[in-house]
């Protein structure tokens, strides 16, 4: 239990942020919050004529009188979420009503504690999931910040690979700005390797086209006028 925080007038008690959770399997932090915002945004603007289903948070029930895993990110293709989504049997992801389990399923590790590579890597194995993703920006686990294992059979084995190809999408570090914030994100891309955009930067490249043409055209207009023409009248 935190001690009480004031102590006199002149000296407070700051507690020890070590000591303290600021993430776990239910709480998030404010990185891994607006990543998963990223990933989720830029899916949703940019697949509009695809069926897919993407979520972060929501659990997933995979086998009868087993607990629901809940990854960070899961993407799966071709269904939908049902008309009532309220109904408590529609309320999250059970493999046996989609009758398939996501394509796609992914881990932010913010600490040591997730069991990453041990536990939800089986679990995820065991419904099989066909890429199972681990994002790890602070090197928690190791060196590697980026591992993606790729089922095979029955079993998962890592990839070297970001280019998922059974969803036709990668997955790549991309360095820039996102709701204000500078930094390296994970992003999803196409083969290419061009991220997939989120809204507000599919509205600021319209708004750089327009810009553009509108540039262009004065252009065109003056140098129509210095030959004598009036571009007004063509």
């Amino acid at each position: 239990m935190i001690e009480q925080l004031l102590i006199n007038d002149d000296d407070y008690y700051v507690p020890d942020a070590n000591q303290l959770v600021t993430e776990d399997d239910t709480l998030d932090n404010f990185a891994t919050s607006k990543q998963k915002r990223l990933l989720i945004a830029s899916l949703y603007s940019t697949l509009q004529q695809q069926t897919f289903l993407a979520a972060a948070n929501v659990g997933i029930y995979h086998t009868d009188g087993q607990p629901a895993i809940v990854p960070d990110i899961f993407l799966g293709l071709d269904v939908q979420v049902p008309e009532n989504w309220w109904e408590k049997q529609n309320r999250c992801y059970m493999v046996w009503r989609f009758s398939k389990p996501p394509e796609v399923v992914l881990e932010i590790v913010s600490n040591k504690e997730g069991n990453e590579l041990g536990k939800k890597l089986q679990i995820y194995e065991h419904i099989r999931a066909s890429y199972y993703i681990v994002y790890d920006p602070n090197q928690q686990l190791g060196e590697k910040v980026l591992r993606v294992y790729e089922l095979r059979g029955r079993r998962y084995f890592e990839s070297q690979e970001t280019w998922l190809e059974q969803v036709g999408l990668g997955i790549t570090l991309w360095e820039g700005e996102f709701e204000g914030r500078q930094d390296y994100w994970l992003r999803w891309c196409y083969q290419d390797g061009n991220v997939l955009s989120t809204g507000d930067e599919r509205a600021e490249q319209e708004r750089q086209r327009a810009e553009q043409a509108e540039q262009r055209t004065q252009l065109l207009a003056d140098r129509l006028r210095a030959m004598g023409v009036d571009p007004e009248t063509l």
